[in-house]
């Protein structure tokens, strides 16, 4: 029986915090059951993008609605080998909640992982399982902490994350790649094959989750990954949306969190790189328009290094025409251009169904994560085993 893992959710958790370690956890191959108290499986959590924009705090809009996909009444902790608690707004109400309590209680008291990030740890306070342990969070969560008998950490950095026995602590979602390996070898999984360098083509108002989900879960098995955008450079940031599904006939957009680059798009030298990922959302229509980037879609596809393109991702490869004689799938919208572009279409049937034909991944929204990042792990030759 293979490990599985309980996340625990609320109403305004925080969009990365719930959504990168659940989708990267799958694609390691690790079952993870979301739940939320007097919610069940299907219904959705509201979520809130907090970013830093300057001010004193942290602002708050608007993210994805999150699914879960187990029912909190319903859930037996003591079959879960960890549990992880996203932060977010969402923890001030269930740190209230006695049966969030005695879930975190029976994790803690078992000795099994818990990885809490954020003001996640308010709810690690309040269940009395913090005592005599060394532990960070952000820092407003501090006071509460030590009043609650914890070994305050500063975090240096928003990226800071502390582990203490069986209680793993994170500042920011900055910090997921640390916080996430953390939490695998907590479970005692061991990563393989990671010594890789990937580069991600990033534009402005890609989608917030396909830029993220992947880098973070990549960074969090080992690899080297940098992110690059043309007429940009390291340190600039790039805008992101944040497409969903809310009952209209096509996605909704909202705005995202901001996401930093981590190289320089001038005098890139593709050679360095292992694979290519290519983000979906509104910027490929417009990178699809850029010869340099068309020239260094052209140099992975022709070395049949690994590239794996995911939603709108696939308009920059039609563009590109190196899908002549290739099978693909892409966002329903983007079969135009993939069938234009000499592909064969693969429905994507579910949405989150992806596909691997030789060197290229392709996938068909942010839902199919798990999959997309699984695939390319496959390529690379990256393993995660317990």
């Amino acid at each position: 029986m293979g490990m599985s893992v309980l996340l625990l959710c609320g109403d305004y958790m925080e969009d990365h915090e719930a959504m990168v370690p659940f989708q990267a956890l799958q694609a390691y191959g690790i079952a993870v059951d979301a739940a939320c108290p007097g919610k069940k499986a299907g219904d959705i959590c509201r979520t809130a993008i907090h970013d830093s924009a300057g001010y004193q705090t942290y602002t708050e809009s608007r993210g994805h609605n999150f699914t879960l996909n187990a029912t909190f009444d319903e859930v037996d902790f003591g079959k879960y080998d960890g549990l992880v608690i996203p932060g977010g707004r969402a923890p001030e109400y269930l740190a209230m909640n006695e049966s969030v309590l005695d879930c975190v209680r029976k994790f803690s008291d078992s000795g099994r992982p818990i990885a809490s990030v954020c003001h996640g740890q308010l709810i690690l306070a309040a269940a009395n399982s913090v005592k005599g342990r060394k532990c960070t969070a952000y820092p407003a969560v501090k006071p509460v902490l030590i009043d609650a008998g914890a070994h305050w950490a500063e975090p240096e950095t928003m990226k800071t994350c502390v582990a203490d026995g069986n209680i793993i602590t994170g500042a920011t979602y900055e910090g997921h790649p640390e916080f996430i390996q953390l939490f695998v070898r907590a479970l005692g999984g061991k990563i393989t094959g990671s010594d890789k360098k990937i580069l991600f083509l990033c534009g402005d108002f890609m989608e917030d989750y396909e830029v993220t989900v992947p880098f973070q879960s990549l960074e969090a098995l080992g690899c080297h990954v940098d992110a690059v955008c043309p007429k940009k450079k390291a340190g600039d940031t790039c805008p992101t949306a944040v497409h969903d599904f809310e009952g209209d006939q096509t996605y909704s957009e909202k705005p995202g969190h901001s996401f930093t680059l981590t190289a320089s798009f001038e005098g890139l030298d593709a050679s360095n790189y292992d694979a290519l990922v290519i983000p979906g959302g509104r910027a490929p229509e417009y990178l699809a328009l850029d010869e340099t980037v068309i020239a260094l879609v052209k140099e992975f596809m022709h070395s049949k290094k690994p590239v794996a393109s995911i939603c709108h991702g696939q308009q920059i490869l039609a563009a590109a025409g190196v899908l002549k004689g290739r099978k693909c799938t892409a966002y329903p919208a983007v079969k135009l251009n993939v069938v234009l572009g000499g592909a064969t279409w693969l429905e994507p049937d579910p949405i989150d169904r992806c596909y691997t034909d030789e060197n290229l991944v392709t996938g068909a929204a942010w839902p199919g994560h798990p999959q997309f990042v699984s695939q390319l792990m496959a390529l690379l030759g990256i393993r995660v085993s317990f």
